[in-house]
């Protein structure tokens, strides 16, 4: 007989949340915390811009491969070992790209890091839909994606204060201790799981969820949405630190992390989301993250860098509210295989990660930064403008 799940009452429950919380730090600490450090590349590696984005863009990668082929372990091995597993995976590159001195082997090492991180993300969901109280299931989740955000924020913000004080490579030694700590404290507090069934479906089955998806045109809408979205927000807060290190600004690395903590912004905005879409309807307020979005990269092309402190915030804001909204969508789209059809907005949002972190850099290189500012602000209200239309004529 299947436990009914953790209520807030019991001290598991908060075992749960904030063991996968402060894992869902770390994970995505780690993602992100390459972005700062791409100035540093260009000129201790003497590569391109656009070579020094694949260390960001090949994580992503191998994270979009890991939530695949996890994902499907995941349903039939467990929850646990995937989480223990990719903290423990996720640290040991960390320690390997301190110590070389060729940009390509930290590319590789990027690509296998992005790998092991989603152990996490492929198993968290999961775990917590199935270990949780059913009347609690929404708030476990929240806080978990709030602290998806958090972790992106600390890791950009860490690495780019640490490699102006000491180094970069002192910056992931660091991360490295984080990870392995928490890697010690979730293998003794983590509950075991209890409800977990093992998937006895073949993976066959599983491509033809996958595939089943990718029939249905209104998920493919919310897919595209979550790619547009993260291109858009990716890309400014990658060639963020390019534009502010030179002339006018000449910011330091110390003061451009500063501006991750802009991120705050976004870690408010998701429940704050959820809470107006209960008032004033999912597609209304996701409408207006959008249109905050786009308004918030125009401010970035202005002069004055307090503006553009004021834009990255909207920026968070706008993000966050759109995203959360989009993927509660995913479920509502999704008449038949829902979990797949989580995982399959979790690999749209990750390629839009990617398409923005090195697919813009010719157009950075050759347009500077407010070309860019132009494509990342007009193409979201370009989308969900063609998404109007299309319900509409319909």
């Amino acid at each position: 007989m299947q436990h009914e799940g953790y209520t807030l009452r019991d001290l598991q429950f908060w075992k749960i949340v904030i063991g996968l919380g402060f894992a869902s730090i770390f994970i995505f600490a780690a993602m992100y915390a390459m972005q700062p450090l791409l100035p540093l590349f260009t000129k201790e590696f003497g590569i391109s811009v656009s070579y020094a984005s694949t260390a960001m863009s090949m994580t992503t990668i191998g994270l979009i491969v890991g939530l695949i082929v996890l994902g499907f372990f995941s349903d039939r091995n467990g929850r646990n070992v995937y989480i223990y597993l990719s903290l423990i995976g996720s640290v040991i590159p960390f320690l390997l790209i301190a110590n070389t001195d060729s940009f390509l082997t930290i590319v590789i090492l990027r690509f296998l890091q992005g790998f092991a991180l989603a152990g996490v993300p492929a198993a968290a969901l999961a775990y917590i839909s199935e270990e949780i109280h059913r009347q609690f299931t929404s708030v476990a989740t929240a806080f978990y994606i709030a602290f998806n955000g958090l972790g992106g924020m600390i890791g950009r913000f860490m690495t780019g204060f640490i490699a102006e004080q000491a180094s970069w490579q002192m910056s992931l030694y660091i991360l490295s201790i984080f990870g392995t700590v928490l890697f010690v404290i979730l293998l003794l507090i983590l509950p075991k799981s209890r409800n977990f069934v093992p998937s006895d479906t073949t993976f066959k089955k599983d491509i033809e969820g996958i595939a089943f998806h990718l029939k249905n045109p209104a998920l493919l809408i919310v897919f595209g949405l979550g790619i547009v979205l993260q291109l858009s927000f990716t890309g400014i807060w990658t060639y963020l630190p390019f534009h502010l290190i030179e002339a006018p600004y000449s910011l330091s690395l110390e003061w451009i992390s500063y501006l991750y903590l802009a991120y705050g912004f976004g870690v408010i905005g998701a429940p704050l989301a959820g809470w107006l879409a209960g008032k004033f309807g999912l597609r209304n307020v996701r409408r207006v993250g959008v249109v905050l979005l786009s308004a918030g990269i125009g401010l970035t092309a202005l002069s004055p860098l307090v503006l553009i402190v004021v834009g990255l915030c909207v920026i968070c804001l706008g993000f966050f509210t759109a995203h959360s909204l989009t993927a509660a969508s995913v479920s509502k789209e999704a008449t038949h295989h829902k979990g797949s059809a989580s995982s399959l907005y979790l690999v749209s949002y990750y390629i839009g990660v990617a398409m923005g972190s090195t697919l813009l850099s010719p157009l950075y290189e050759s347009l500077g930064w407010h070309g860019l500012v132009a494509l990342t602000a007009l193409l979201p209200i370009v989308y969900v403008g063609m998404i109007r239309y299309r319900r509409q004529k319909n």
